[in-house]
């Protein structure tokens, strides 16, 4: 295949990459910004398109957060590059305090008991994998003699993913408008010191031919 990598890499490779990219995160959360800054649209569409991606972040609906932050920024009408870049808010250094917060703040909202403990993060793995665990055992049932056991499922959705979906509402809207109002004047900023410099490379230019036209004609 034309696109397939020469060099394999091995699992515990792809893991580590994917937990700590090539270059770090500095680096790869400067590309995020560069990328932002040179969108051709204007800063408000930009902005709208990063608070999008943003509050989608705060959501439990991991691998769809590409479709809901571009369905979501498609209705209000911003930029999608920047919303899909924008999910990049949501990256294995955050899931947990996203999480943490997510998921109290769902509880206080709720009524429930706040699930506050040190292991919190710990108990929010476990029912990720007992649910995923789950689904997979029902999917086998389906097509054999097996019985059909739902239980950590609604257990899950009852302590995780339903807390976790009201509650990520608030804190999601907050850091959304916080990076939208930051990135509205930066990314204005930016566009016109690059408007500028491009001015100013178009006047050299035409300096620079007009000087060269001046010449030849006294040759001639």
């Amino acid at each position: 295949m034309v696109f397939k990598r020469r060099d394999r890499r091995p699992i515990w490779k792809i893991l580590l990459e994917f937990f700590w990219p090539r270059g770090g995160w500095r680096r790869a959360a400067t590309y995020v910004r560069h990328r932002l800054s040179r969108l051709p649209d204007p800063p408000h569409r930009i902005a709208r398109g990063i608070f999008v991606g943003v509050f989608v972040s705060f959501t439990p609906f991991y691998g769809l957060h590409f479709l809901l932050a571009a369905t979501l920024t498609w209705i209000m009408r911003g930029n999608i590059i920047a919303a899909l870049l924008a999910t990049f808010f949501g990256n294995p250094l955050t899931y947990v305090p996203i999480g943490v917060v997510s998921l109290n703040t769902g509880y206080w909202l709720l009524g429930m008991n706040a699930r506050s403990e040190p292991d919190l993060h710990v108990t929010l793995g476990k029912k990720f994998v007992d649910a995923g665990a789950d689904l997979q055992a029902n999917l086998i049932a389906a097509f054999s003699d097996r019985d059909v056991d739902w239980s950590r499922l609604t257990l899950f959705y009852d302590e995780v993913f339903f807390p976790y979906m009201i509650g990520g509402i608030i804190p999601g809207i907050v850091a959304g408008l916080v990076c939208y109002y930051i990135s509205v004047p930066l990314i204005s900023a930016y566009q016109n010191r690059r408007k500028g410099a491009l001015k100013a490379k178009l006047a050299a230019l035409r300096k620079k031919r007009q000087l060269a036209t001046d010449e030849k004609a006294r040759r001639d």
